[in-house]
């Protein structure tokens, strides 16, 4: 259907070279959009840009620290120069640090603030003024379960991922006038690097996560393929400051 057609259109993934992040990249890429995959390992990026090339995607790599807002702009600048324009950005870097609220130092919550929530405020800030010129735009932004729920050693994270639902409905008000739709994808437990830590740090998570999840089976990148491309495409093009789960139905469970 034309709806998901992103033929012609540019798309900016942050952390895009591994799990959600490539996932997401997958989808947009296999609809039409040329991709600049944004992330800090410069080997990572360049196999992700041959496995969006493998696909049929114009795809280029762009070695950034999203926790320097200067490096956020800068990547938005070499996309839109690389690539010709932008349409599509996908605020999806990030990290967590697994401790006690006690224990977290204020250069954790930092680490945790920056990268996840900071990165998607500067890069959608730059991003703005391309999409205008370009008559309209699409963010998407990653949260998570913990923009709903709370862990016990989630406090960063979860402030984090929280604040970006707030952000995703800031922007989508403000922005609406300009053609720009904003929403949130929330992922619930997905099989990447992050979740097999957590995993090992996590007695019986795995097994938790299996009895919560009506799905009955953990996430994968892939799941997020269709997800993204609706968001991206004219096809929601009146849907805008929606907070998306994507998660087997773990949320909807008593």
């Amino acid at each position: 259907m034309n709806l998901f057609d992103l033929k012609g259109r540019v798309a900016i993934v942050t952390g895009g070279n591994g799990g959600i992040g490539l996932g997401i990249a997958r989808g947009l890429a296999q609809a039409g959009a040329a991709i600049a995959v944004v992330g800090r390992n410069a080997a990572k990026n360049g196999a992700a840009v041959k496995e969006l090339a493998a696909l049929g995607a114009k795809a280029v790599a762009i070695e950034a620290d999203v926790r320097d807002d200067a490096a956020c702009r800068a990547l938005v600048a070499s996309a839109a120069e690389q690539l010709g324009r932008v349409d599509i950005l996908v605020n999806n870097a990030g990290t967590n640090i697994r401790k006690l609220p006690q224990d977290l130092t204020l250069a954790d919550w930092r680490e945790v603030l920056d990268i996840n929530l900071t990165s998607a405020f500067v890069c959608s800030q730059a991003a703005y003024p391309a999409m205008v010129k370009a008559g309209g735009g699409k963010i998407i932004n990653t949260g998570s379960m913990l923009s709903i729920f709370g862990g016990q050693l989630m406090a960063a994270y979860g402030s984090s991922k929280g604040g970006i639902v707030q952000l995703t409905r800031s922007l989508a008000s403000a922005w609406a006038k300009d053609n720009i739709q904003v929403n949130a994808i929330l992922p619930g437990f997905i099989n990447t690097e992050l979740t097999k830590r957590g995993r090992e740090q996590i007695p019986g998570l795995h097994e938790r996560v299996l009895a919560r999840t009506p799905a009955g089976r953990w996430g994968e990148p892939s799941d997020f393929e269709g997800a993204a491309v609706f968001l991206a495409s004219a096809a929601s093009d009146f849907v805008t400051g929606v907070a998306l789960p994507v998660d087997g139905g773990y949320a909807v469970q008593m």
